[in-house]
């Protein structure tokens, strides 16, 4: 399977009266709009690709779904019933986008260096990015979503499976909320697995529907949890980033991993 196979795939499931589907040759990806408002999303083939190889029919299923539902969304009025309930707090990457396609700020915080939180409303299937816009329409203050979110995602599960290699301990959460990565701002979540550890405390998200602990007992690990890493930012919906991180009283700080070797910038903390 390639881009080229891929993106014939993906057409013919995607393809209505109502919308538009054009290829981005230049960044591999596909846009898939609505015809009428022009409100569309884009998938990266590569990623779908990568997906395909691990999942086979069940990636395209996937992938022909998440657009579906977010197409579905877009353009229409967002109703929010219980607030206290459907604001939740979601990770992207920095180099996310800081505005809506129609130019609105959405509503985001700093995290690390490598990634943010920004603020949706759940709506069961899909949710909807909090922008300025949003904010000011439900007369919420950003303090106001930001402790909301922060509760919600407090009482949000947390099962992981457990996997041991080359004599580390990986634990994986995975429960596809959309949310599974937000887990990462879950203080007490984090702490209780800080107690868990022999060696060192490794958080790596890279992507929305994962979030991996580490607990690093040999340099092996480290390699191991480089490719892990990379592995799932190319085969994510919503990639984040492929860095991992050190979690040490509290904070975290980026892992770059050379070769066999770890090395810490001290300087991109929390």
């Amino acid at each position: 399977m390639d881009s080229i196979k891929m993106k014939k795939i993906l057409t013919e499931k995607l393809d209505k009266p109502d919308r538009n589907i054009r290829y981005n040759r230049e960044k591999d990806q596909l846009r898939v709009e609505n015809a009428d408002t022009k409100k569309g999303i884009e998938v990266s083939l590569p990623s779908v690709v990568g997906k395909w190889n691990e999942k086979k029919d069940e990636a395209i299923a996937e992938t022909v779904y998440y657009i579906n539902e977010a197409l579905a969304v877009m353009g229409k009025e967002t109703v929010v019933e219980e607030a206290e309930k459907q604001i939740f707090p979601v990770i992207r990457s920095t180099s996310f986008p800081s505005e809506s396609s129609e130019g609105i700020p959405f509503v985001f915080d700093e995290h690390t260096a490598e990634t943010r939180v920004y603020f949706a409303v759940d709506l069961g299937k899909t949710y909807r990015m909090i922008d300025q816009q949003f904010l000011e329409k439900q007369s919420w203050t950003k303090e106001q979503i930001r402790e909301i979110a922060m509760f919600n995602v407090r009482s949000l599960k947390t099962e992981m499976k457990r996997d041991e290699v080359a004599g580390n301990v990986f634990y994986f959460l995975n429960s596809n909320d959309g949310y599974d990565a937000s887990r990462i701002l879950n203080e007490s979540f984090l702490k209780e697995m800080a107690s868990k550890m022999e060696g060192e405390m490794t958080i790596a998200v890279p992507h929305q529907d994962v979030l991996i602990i580490g607990d690093m007992r040999n340099e092996t690990g480290y390699d191991v949890l480089a490719q892990m890493a990379m592995s799932f930012f190319a085969a994510g919906h919503v990639p984040i980033t492929a860095l991992s991180f050190l979690y040490e009283e509290g904070e975290l700080e980026p892992v770059f991993i050379l070769g066999k070797n770890k090395s810490k910038n001290k300087g991109d903390s929390q």
